[in-house]
């Protein structure tokens, strides 16, 4: 069992994040917390300027409350995180400053240069300090 786990959730992949919720929870020890975590890319200045303002702002908001309503599914301690940056760099670093013992991650459309799992889930995979859960 693991005394904190980090799962990151990708809105656009439908209802991966809470079927790793619900196995985090599962996996978690008594006492544990479960941090739900969704890094924002980063957009390169020459889009930004063309996007409306306040837009990024707009969709923190959003990915917060959405967030939020997965954490009262479950009945354990729940924090949520939303952060820019890279995804595979930013749920390791975010994992290692917050010594999270266990990430749970979905795997989402492999391409050729990572065919079994997907892109950002080979990346944890690969660097992580921690156990990593796989879903697909």
């Amino acid at each position: 069992m693991y005394s904190h786990i980090l799962v990151p959730v990708v809105f656009e992949h439908g209802s991966h994040g809470s079927d790793a919720l619900k196995i985090a929870s599962k996996l978690l020890a008594d006492g544990g917390k479960i941090t739900l975590l969704h890094v924002m890319e980063d957009i390169p200045a020459y889009a930004a300027a063309h996007l409306p303002e306040g837009l990024r702002e707009h969709h923190r908001e959003d990915a917060t409350k959405e967030l939020s309503k997965m954490a009262g599914t479950v009945k354990v301690d729940c924090d949520t995180v939303v952060i820019h940056g890279h995804s595979s760099s930013s749920i390791l670093e975010f994992g290692d400053k917050h010594s999270a013992d266990c990430i749970v991650i979905a795997s989402h459309k492999p391409g050729l240069e990572d065919y079994f799992i997907g892109s950002t889930a080979a990346r944890v995979v690969r660097h992580a300090k921690c156990s990593v859960h796989i879903m697909r």
